[in-house]
């Protein structure tokens, strides 16, 4: 989600009225260095991770929330996620409050969250992307985020 206006200490039942809109976040992670520390954080800051787009779609499009929208995720044109927006484990209006507890959200700010069951290193086998892959993420009526996995 993107905030559209400040949000400082909001309550939950207010906190939709601060989204500008949604868009799509791949949430590509370099595993190898993830698992070096106990935070993911470093594992999911790397030049070229992070895709984020293809189009921002204002939240009076969508329903409340995007709840209920699905979510699939195909590598090589093979599904391998597929989930309901209304399965995350946080809701957009509770995320917002929290985070807006801790620090003020200002306009433009990004809130990328959730992850459906599927990841790749937790199949077994593992299924560990590699260079000519193509990752596509895709939420209804928000779009499709195409990228393609490159060596850095």
């Amino acid at each position: 989600m993107v905030i559209g206006r400040p949000a400082r200490r909001v309550d939950e039942s207010e906190a939709l009225g601060h989204v500008a809109g949604y868009c799509v976040f791949n949430d590509a992670t370099l595993r190898d260095y993830q698992f070096r520390t106990s935070q993911w954080t470093m594992g999911k800051n790397f030049d070229g991770t992070g895709a984020f787009g293809p189009a921002l779609v204002t939240a009076d499009e969508l329903p409340a929330g995007a709840a209920g929208l699905q979510l699939t995720t195909r590598l090589n044109g093979e599904v391998v996620q597929h989930a309901s927006l209304a399965d995350m484990i946080f809701g957009v209006a509770p995320l917002i409050s929290f985070l807006s507890h801790v620090t003020t959200l200002e306009p433009g700010d990004v809130i990328a969250c959730g992850t459906p069951s599927g990841v790749g290193f937790a199949r077994t086998p593992p299924l560990w992307m590699a260079p000519g892959d193509v990752c596509e993420v895709e939420i209804e009526r928000i779009g499709r985020l195409r990228n393609p996995v490159v060596q850095d």
